[in-house]
This record gives structure tokens, C-alpha cells and sequence, in this order.
């Protein structure tokens, strides 16, 4: 058993520390948040993620987990700190870094043994060196002996859990391969593939691997357009692609885009470092182009649809980034949300989990309490995150209460015939039938 000290609670802090503790481990959660700390030691989660909340409750009872907003405290013994807080970006897309500076002077302040420092944050390429420079900087005259290590987080709200606890991989990158062999140790119980390299490459990896998976949406989002304009339906060539084993099926939904805490804040970064270093990275500025115009083409749509989205009521089906997790950050529907309201059009949403946090960023939108009171009297219903509970509705009720019959499903979710049978105007996102583009019909 190895104690560790995880700083932040937040998706991947929380998970991370939770699970270390189901493994054996003894493990100290660190949030200088007061307010967030006493709802996890009353036992209630800050977040939603599937699986949580029970794996949490489980190791506080075994007495492996503990919350505090005590540095010397969760510090105290610790022969691991996991560095695992936000990195927000900045004006210019660059990393935020004051919060990972702050728990690095923490640490220089209240360890007075050896110790291995891990980022788990997800932070730019070289911040394993600068993190070690603060620690020294920090000690002046009396150096602590400690090694930092790059441990990258591949976690994906929704399925964290399974993810920690069965992984592709685990990433460990040091300029001291002792280190990284010892936090290799915790990971052995999962019995995953571990690849040990430097810091600076193991950086790399987290921000190229996002990179590459956000631009698979964005292309497959591309071949829906010019699905659209040449009469095909993107998620039969999305099919036929993924069954090419060089290809794969993952990441080829066309729909409206990526989202959420990690693609849009690491794209941005990656393209920050990138031009900072003198390097041209035209893929990941298109890349971002074609997401933020994904948006655009769904209100185009709705536009087209309607005439005119003045004084129009438009429902929206979903608020989280994705399903599975009530997190807002970068959300396709806020986005639309915010361009319909430009445009002077109503605003009805349903989301099972994320209209809280939505409720604290958005204004002027009447929050709903099942879909069917989102799509009564809309002139027209938008699918924006592909929860369960959107697949199996009654949509002969939802025919008859809505205003006018338009279902913009921008997941392509839907079966499109049966509900053009019903009497619907569908529309999908680069899907045709039988070779004929019927946005209009």
C-alpha cells in the first residue's frame, strides 16, 4: 500500500484518487474549494460520473480515502502527489498554468522528504521541467530531493471509471526512469501495457493523441457536408471507412462537433505551442474551423427550415458536451443556443443531468423537465447530445403537440424514414435517401 496525495477534485483528481484507493492504496484528496470539499466528506458528488458516487462512498468506509483543504495534512507521508488540477486556456489558447504553480509551491512548502511528483493535468510540453524549477525556486538554499513524472490522463467523462481501471495504456515520461518505474508500480495491479519515455515526449503524447481524435470528427463533419451537396449519406461511408482494419469505426459520428473539457482546450494549445515554436499547423486550425462551423450549418438549417428564426421556439434536446456527464464546458448545444438567441429565436431545453450547471451560464431559456415539454408548441426540435433517454421517444405524441413537425437531429440518432412517415421534416447531418438530399422536402 502507497500513500499518495492527489491535488484537485475535480473529473480527473477525483477519479484518479477514488481509484488509486480501490486498489489499496491510502489516498488523500486536496481541493483548496472548501465548499467542494465538505460536499464530498457529506458524501455528495460535485460532479456526475456513471459509477462514482458508489466507488467513492465504498473506500471513505474503508478508511483509504479522505478529503481535505489542508496541504500539511494531505501532504503528510506522502510518497506520491498527483498534480491533477485545471489548466483552463488562456486568451491566446495557451495553457492556464497558476493553478499547477500554486500546488507545485505547496508541495516545495510542506514536503520535507522525498517525494515523486506526477502531472496529471494536462499541460504543455516542457511544464514537467518548469514545474521542477518552481520546486527548486520555491526551496532556495534547502532542496528537497524529488523527481517529477508526466503521467497523462486518458480518461473519458461518462466512462472514467472503466477507463482508470481497464486502459488502452498509461503514459509515464521523467528525466529519472527510477521514478517513473516506482508510480509504474501502482499502475500494475491493472495489468495494462505502461510505456516509460521523457517528460517532454510523454507531454506530447496526451496533446497529439486528442489532436488526431478531434480531427477524425472534424473530417468525418466534412465528408457530411459534401455528403450533403452530392446526395450521399455520411453514416453509411462512415461505416463502409470504418470497416477498413487501417481505419476503424471510432470517432466517426458526423454530427455537430467536439466539445467538452479536452479537445477544444488541447487543439488550442497544441496550435499555440505550435506557432510560438515557428511551425505552420494548418490541420489543427482547420480542424477547429470546420467544429466551430458545424454549429453554424445547424441554425443555417433551422433557418432555411423556418423562413426566419425571429420570434420562433426552437427545443433543444441535450445541454452536456456529451452523454453521461453534466459537463457544459464547450458545448455544441450552448454554442447553437447562444446563435438562435442572436437571431431572436425562443429557447426551450431538457437535459437529465447537466441543466444545473447549464442553468449558471445561460439566460432567457425556459429549462424543461422531459422532452415532451420541450417539443410542445416548438416550431422546430433539435437533438444536440445523444443521451439513452432520446432514442425511444413517442414521437406520434411529439408530432401532435409541436407547432410546426421539423426534427433537426444533428447525432443522427433517429431512424429518418418512420419519422418522414409520421409526417416529419427530418433533417440529419449528411445523410440522403435513395441518393437525394431531402433537407427540403
Amino acid at each position: 500500500m502507497s500513500k499518495i496525495c492527489v491535488v484537485g477534485t475535480g473529473y480527473v483528481g477525483l477519479v484518479t484518487g477514488t481509484c488509486f484507493a480501490d486498489l489499496g492504496n491510502e489516498v488523500t484528496c486536496l481541493d483548496v474549494d472548501p465548499e467542494r470539499i465538505n460536499k464530498l466528506l457529506n458524501g455528495e458528488m460535485p460532479i456526475y460520473e456513471p459509477g462514482l458516487e458508489q466507488i467513492v462512498v465504498q473506500n471513505v468506509r474503508s478508511g483509504r480515502l479522505h478529503f481535505s483543504t489542508d496541504y500539511p495534512e494531505a501532504l503528510k507521508g506522502a510518497e506520491f502527489a498527483f498534480i491533477a488540477v485545471g489548466t483552463p486556456s488562456g486568451t491566446d489558447g495557451e495553457a492556464d498554468l497558476q493553478y499547477v504553480r500554486s500546488a507545485a509551491e505547496a508541495i516545495a512548502d510542506n514536503v520535507n522528504w522525498p517525494i515523486i511528483v506526477i502531472n496529471k493535468s494536462t499541460v504543455p510540453v516542457g511544464t514537467g521541467d518548469w514545474v521542477a524549477e518552481v520546486i527548486n525556486q520555491r526551496r532556495g538554499t534547502d532542496p528537497l530531493e524529488f523527481s517529477v513524472v508526466s503521467n497523462p490522463e486518458f480518461l473519458r467523462e461518462g466512462s472514467a471509471i472503466g477507463d482508470f481501471m481497464n486502459p488502452d495504456r498509461v503514459i509515464l515520461g521523467s528525466l529519472n526512469k527510477a521514478a517513473a518505474e516506482k508510480v509504474s508500480i501502482l499502475y500494475q495491479p491493472l495489468r495494462c501495457n505502461i510505456m516509460i519515455t521523457d517528460l517532454r515526449t510523454a507531454e506530447m503524447i496526451k496533446y497529439a493523441s486528442n489532436a488526431f481524435l478531434a480531427t477524425r470528427i472534424s473530417f468525418i463533419n466534412e465528408i457530411a457536408n459534401i455528403c450533403e451537396a452530392l446526395g450521399a449519406d455520411v453514416t453509411e461511408v462512415a461505416r463502409g471507412m470504418g470497416l477498413d482494419k487501417r481505419i476503424g469505426p471510432s470517432f466517426l459520428d458526423a454530427g455537430l462537433g467536439w466539445g467538452g473539457s479536452c479537445f477544444p482546450k488541447d487543439v488550442k494549445a497544441l496550435e499555440h505551442m505550435a506557432v510560438l515554436h515557428g511551425t505552420q499547423p494548418q490541420l489543427l486550425q482547420a480542424v477547429m474551423e470546420i467544429n466551430r462551423n458545424q454549429r453554424r450549418r445547424a441554425v443555417m438549417k433551422l433557418r432555411k427550415s423556418l423562413g426566419s428564426l425571429n420570434e420562433k421556439t426552437i427545443g433543444v434536446l441535450g445541454l452536456a458536451f456529451k452523454p453521461n456527464t453534466d459537463d457544459i464546458r464547450e458545448s455544441p448545444a450552448l454554442e447553437i443556443i447562444h446563435l438562435l438567441q442572436n437571431e431572436g429565436a425562443h429557447v426551450k431545453a431538457y437535459d437529465p443531468q447537466a441543466e444545473e450547471t447549464a442553468s449558471k451560464v445561460i439566460s432567457n431559456v425556459k429549462l424543461c423537465e422531459n422532452p415532451y415539454q420541450v417539443a410542445e408548441g416548438a416550431d422546430a426540435l433539435l437533438l444536440a447530445t445523444m443521451w439513452n433517454e432520446f432514442k425511444q421517444l413517442d414521437f406520434t405524441r411529439i408530432y401532435k403537440i409541436m407547432k410546426h413537425p421539423i426534427l433537426l437531429d444533428g447525432r443522427n440518432l433517429w431512424d429518418a424514414e418512420p419519422l418522414r412517415a409520421l409526417g416529419f421534416k427530418y433533417i440529419g447531418v449528411g445523410r440522403a435517401v435513395n441518393g437525394t438530399f431531402k433537407e427540403e422536402d
